[in-house]
């Protein structure tokens, strides 16, 4: 329980502030608006709508500044070498970005249906004070401003006007419509289906956020929400006045009262993070015109294409990823690809297994469906963006490090497998790892094509050194037909597995983590463990409970902390 709030209690101050912002704001525009003298008048036409829509108004701002900058790649990679010096579960908090955007994105939704609702429920009482049944204060103030020397309170001037029509030619109305198409059609091209069948339509439908925020901006300019100023409060004593409407005009207490329409704020709220968002863009861009070579093109079994490319002056760390862009393919899109290359090595290189239109679009352009050799004039012309960091580049902050794959999930621990064992071996490269546990889980034997490659490399390296027992590496395969299990069987006992070609033999089946999480504790009792994981939501979140079940109370035993790729 006490390592569970160690590792969570960044996350659940960042939540609870968040939270508590947004309730602060709902509640003290809400008090404002509900309990204003300036709004007394208002308040007797709208009723509670007004402040209703006020308050999630003040909410919208709050979370529109947010929402642009979780997903600044650039911001949040600065941010990441800033806190270097932070403890690695605070540093962990930048890699759940997308989550707070998503949430961000979920409250923009919850307070825009309210907002919208509340204004629908303010549109009818502007109307309804016009009506026949409207009497007394309510007709007194709605009729206010026939004169041009009086200020209104009631936008809609007659009860034959039609509210629909009104509200579709004022500023608010028109703007309100458009801000509410534009985020349905980003909130709608966000499911996971979309993203990955129809990635353009996703890429284009988020963009429609520069009108969203124009829309934002001018939507305030309309003033449809009126209060009473503050010089019309100090002649106009609304406590006397308001039970003596029929006298306004004719008496000195009681003047005709004066209203305005509040001054558009929302630009005030998103000027900075819209900024700061346009940098970040130029920034894409000037990347974008930087020439990257591809040096060499290797085709590995199962569609998995191999990039090997230069950029001058990129610069790496294991475990970052970039964005590949390809202009011939496609103007728009841009996908992240993890590094499997390590720093050591004089080139950044990416495994891409062929799975949708754009992958296999690139598999052609760079000829691997032909077999032969490409002249690298006739490589296409790619852009590359990054790198990025995630959480895998603290896998070197730990004693230990225990790294699990699953499926094609693996990628990023092609790179730091590399480093480790570079640093390892080079007495100047000081490193406070002292050991390595990997798990890699697979469906099929096809996935393991690629990469066994490289765990053989490693496995060599080892048995040259004499030191087997830094890494210590566990493949499982979870799905096998009768075929390859007969022959599993028949090569059983022979010195290399017959899927892998590797002295470690395949395990058959899944993981028992109650038990890899114990023998990993009582082998590492004092030491500080970073588990870290690339695969499904289902697995993460049992790697989580066991880091989280396995980890010793005492503060010299052993701690696991938790790590999730989420690119």
């Amino acid at each position: 329980m006490a390592n569970w709030l160690v590792n969570e209690a960044p996350k659940l101050i960042i939540l609870l502030l968040w939270l508590g912002i947004n309730t602060f704001l709902f509640g003290n525009t809400f008090y404002q608006y509900e309990h204003g003298e300036a709004y007394i008048y208002t308040r007797a036409l709208l009723g509670s709508a007004l402040a209703w829509s006020r308050a999630s108004a003040t909410c919208l701002n709050f979370n529109c500044l947010l929402i642009l900058l979780p997903i600044s790649r650039n911001l949040i990679s600065f941010l990441r070498g800033s806190c270097s010096c932070c403890r690695n579960n605070v540093r962990r908090q930048l890699d759940r970005n997308i989550r707070f955007h998503q949430m961000i994105a979920y409250m923009i939704i919850l307070q825009a249906g309210i907002h919208i609702i509340a204004h629908l429920f303010n549109i009818e009482q502007y109307h309804e004070g016009y009506s026949p049944a409207a009497t007394g204060l309510l007709s007194r103030l709605s009729s206010i401003g026939t004169n041009s020397s009086e200020s209104y309170l009631n936008p809609i001037r007659t009860y034959d006007t039609n509210p629909t029509k009104e509200l579709l030619s004022s500023t608010a109305g028109v703007t309100g419509i458009i801000i509410t198409v534009t985020l349905v059609l980003m909130v709608t091209s966000s499911a996971q289906i979309i993203m990955k069948s129809f990635y353009e339509v996703f890429w284009f439908a988020h963009h429609l956020f520069i009108i969203f925020f124009i829309g934002l901006i001018i939507h305030g300019s309309g003033r449809i929400v009126r209060g009473q100023t503050s010089q019309s409060l100090q002649k106009h004593n609304v406590t006397y006045c308001r039970d003596h409407h029929e006298e306004w005009g004719d008496i000195p207490e009681c003047p005709f009262p004066e209203f305005f329409g509040n001054e558009p704020v929302s630009w005030k709220w998103v000027l900075c993070p819209n900024v700061l968002y346009i940098c970040e863009r130029l920034i894409r861009f000037a990347r974008s015109l930087q020439e990257v070579v591809i040096i060499k093109v290797i085709v590995h079994p199962s569609m998995v294409l191999e990039l090997q490319m230069k950029k001058q002056g990129f610069k790496m760390k294991p475990g970052q990823y970039i964005f590949l862009h390809c202009p011939s393919i496609s103007h728009f899109e841009w996908h992240p690809f993890t590094l499997t290359s390590a720093p050591e090595e004089d080139h950044f290189s990416i495994h891409i297994k062929v799975l949708g239109d754009w992958t296999s679009a690139l598999y052609e352009a760079c000829g691997a469906n032909v077999r032969r050799f490409q002249q690298p004039w006739k490589m296409p012309r790619v852009a590359v963006d990054g790198p990025f960091g995630t959480a895998s580049i603290d896998v070197f902050c730990y004693e230990v490090s225990v790294l699990i794959a699953a499926g094609i999930g693996v990628t990023p621990f092609a790179s730091i497998l590399k480093s480790i064992w570079s640093k390892h071996n080079h007495p100047t490269m000081t490193t406070k790892i002292k050991r390595v546990y990997f798990y890699w889980i697979c469906r099929d034997t096809h996935s393991f094509e690629w990469f066994a490659g490289i765990l053989h490399s490693l496995e060599i390296q080892m048995m040259k050194m004499g030191n087997n027992q830094f890494l210590s590496y566990h493949i499982f395969l979870t799905g096998w037909d009768d075929y390859q299990a007969a022959h599993i069987a028949l090569h059983y006992e022979e010195n290399k597995d017959v899927i892998t070609g590797l002295r470690q033999k395949t395990f058959y089946g899944r993981p028992n983590w109650n038990k890899e999480f114990k023998r990993i504790a009582e082998e590492n009792p004092r030491c500080s463990v970073g588990v870290f994981f690339c695969g499904p939501k289902d697995l993460s979140n049992t790697l989580h409970k066991m880091c989280n079940h396995y980890s010793s109370p005492k503060p010299r035993g052993v701690h696991f902390y938790y790590n999730k790729e989420n690119i």
